[in-house]
């Protein structure tokens, strides 16, 4: 995929963040282009950035650990009130792709790591 096909894709994948959980990395009312085409060949590994579908909408989560062939546990950067991140169990088949660039706020703009 060229260039500004792979622009493309991501501008219709991306997703306005709401909450706190992964924060200081991602902010309330960031906006992040994403990739959705980052874990086609290969599922993600911990550590990695991920965007989920779950019930309640689309999820952005860092990957803490893979349960089992089909299962991540899936966890935000900030900790919350109990000094525990806010994490979620998912299917691998429900990551849609990879955040990496935030493009709103203006005085945010950058990579997502």
């Amino acid at each position: 995929m060229n260039g500004i096909a792979r622009l493309v894709a991501s501008w219709r994948a991306r997703v306005a963040l709401t909450g706190h959980s992964m924060s200081p990395t991602l902010r309330d009312g960031d906006w992040v282009l994403v990739d959705p085409d980052a874990y086609r060949l290969r599922s993600p590994t911990p550590g990695e950035l991920v965007v989920a579908d779950s019930s309640a909408g689309p999820v952005v989560k860092r990957v803490a650990e893979r349960l089992d062939p089909t299962s991540l546990l899936l966890a935000g950067d900030a900790p919350s009130g109990g000094g525990h991140r806010h994490e979620v169990v998912l299917a691998v088949s429900t990551v849609s792709g990879r955040p990496w660039f935030r493009y709103w706020p203006p005085g945010r703009i950058g990579r997502v790591r």
